[in-house]
C-alpha cells in the first residue's frame, strides 16, 4: 500500500511538472531561434561586404575566421556551446558532429523531401553521461551564393578551388547544390 501510494504521488510530481516542461521547452526554442537569427544576420552581412568588395575567394577567410567568433561570442554570452555542424566538415578542427547531431542532420535529409529546407529544426531534452541538455538544431540550407564555395565542382571559380585546397586540404564540404541541407546550428544547453 504504502508503495503504491509512492508510485503514484511520484507520478502525480512528475505529470504536474510537465505543463513547465513544456514551457520551458518553448522559451529555449525561442531562445534558440533568436541566437540562430542572430548569428545567420551578423554572417551574412560580412560574407556579402567581402564577396561584393573582394569575391568569393577572399570570403573563405570570412567563414573560416568570422563564423568561429560569432559562434564562440554567442556561447560565452549565452553560457551554451554553439556551433555550426555538417555530415561533410570543411573544417575538423572545429568539431565533427557528435551522435546526436549527425542523427538530426541525417533526419533533416530525409526531411527535406517533404518539408521546406529552410523551416527544419529540431529540439529535444537528451540525458548523457555529462548531464541533461537542451539540445537545438536548425538547418543551413544551400543558397545560390553558397554554391560559389560549396556547390558541384563546375560551380566553384578555379580561384576559390585553389583558395580551398591551400585552406581546407581535406575540405569534404562541396558537391552541393540549391536547398540542399549544408549542415546545421547546433545549440547545448545544460540543465
Amino acid at each position: 500500500m504504502k508503495k503504491q501510494r509512492l508510485i503514484s504521488t511520484t507520478l502525480l510530481l512528475a505529470m504536474s511538472a510537465l505543463p513547465a516542461l513544456a514551457d520551458d521547452m518553448a522559451q529555449y526554442q525561442d531562445e534558440s531561434r533568436k541566437i540562430v537569427k542572430e548569428f545567420v544576420s551578423q554572417l551574412g552581412g560580412e560574407l556579402q561586404k567581402e564577396m561584393k568588395t573582394n569575391g568569393p575567394a577572399s570570403a573563405i577567410k570570412v567563414c573560416r575566421n568570422a563564423a568561429p567568433a560569432i559562434a564562440s561570442e554567442a556561447s560565452r554570452k549565452t553560457g551554451w556551446n554553439v556551433s555550426r555542424k555538417s555530415l561533410k566538415t570543411r573544417n575538423a578542427a572545429l568539431g565533427m558532429p557528435d551522435a546526436w547531431e549527425q542523427k538530426v542532420l541525417a533526419d533533416f535529409e530525409k526531411r527535406m523531401e517533404k518539408e521546406n529546407p529552410a523551416n527544419l529544426e529540431f529540439a529535444e531534452v537528451v540525458a548523457e553521461p555529462q548531464g541533461k541538455f537542451y539540445r537545438y538544431m536548425k538547418a543551413i540550407p544551400m543558397q545560390g551564393v553558397c554554391l560559389k564555395c560549396h556547390g558541384t565542382d563546375e560551380a566553384i571559380p578555379q580561384n576559390v578551388k585553389d583558395a580551398l585546397k591551400t585552406d581546407y586540404p581535406h575540405d569534404k564540404a562541396t558537391g552541393y547544390t540549391l536547398d540542399q541541407i549544408r549542415g546545421g546550428f547546433s545549440i547545448k544547453r545544460p540543465l
